[in-house]
């Protein structure tokens, strides 16, 4: 069955990234090859991602830093009303309501999961539309203060399961539904 999931890295006070879009703190942990949460095993099981612009570009402008090409085979969706191109033939630039695109990569998945890359106000967006089924973030011993947010708006959460990967610690949570704020 395919699961929608935001697979991320957070900073302990709940940041993605600095106010410059820097990930420089996530780069400077420690982990455990193998561990929970290790991405090999992760991407194996992902037939379609979704991100968003600032996430497309930041990829963009490391993988130009490094020489290297677009690493993912899966469908890439990338939801944005700004004016992008896509780097790569399986690459989709889209805008508009989650919902039809999440059927769309639901479909091409083909049975394995759905990574919600990121941001976090996208990641909303498809838990607003009851399309997010799962949070699994590590979640790193460093506080920014300020930046991206890893989930702008309130839902609650159900932790499903929990441990350590280096210096972070690994959380899951099923999706319940967004609170009611008073």
């Amino acid at each position: 069955m395919t699961r929608t999931v935001y697979y991320t890295a957070t900073t302990l006070d709940g940041f993605l990234a600095d106010e410059h879009d820097s990930l420089d703190w996530l780069f400077t942990q420690p982990l455990d090859e193998g561990g929970m949460h290790d991405y090999a095993p992760f991407i194996a099981g992902v037939g379609a991602l979704a991100m968003g612009a600032t996430t497309y570009e930041w990829l963009l402008d490391h993988l130009a830093g490094t020489g290297e090409e677009w690493s993912y085979e899966q469908p890439t969706w990338v939801l944005t009303h700004r004016d992008l191109e896509p780097v790569a033939a399986n690459v989709a630039i889209t805008s508009g309501d989650v919902a039809p695109v999440h059927a769309a990569m639901v479909e091409a998945a083909a049975g394995k999961d759905v990574w919600v890359v990121g941001g976090g106000d996208l990641a909303c967006q498809f838990a607003e539309a009851g399309l997010l089924d799962e949070l699994r973030l590590s979640i790193a011993p460093v506080t920014l203060g300020a930046g991206r947010p890893l989930f702008p708006r309130p839902f609650d959460l159900r932790l499903v399961d929990h441990g350590r990967n280096g210096a972070f610690l690994c959380a899951t949570y099923d999706v319940v539904g967004r609170r009611a704020v008073a």
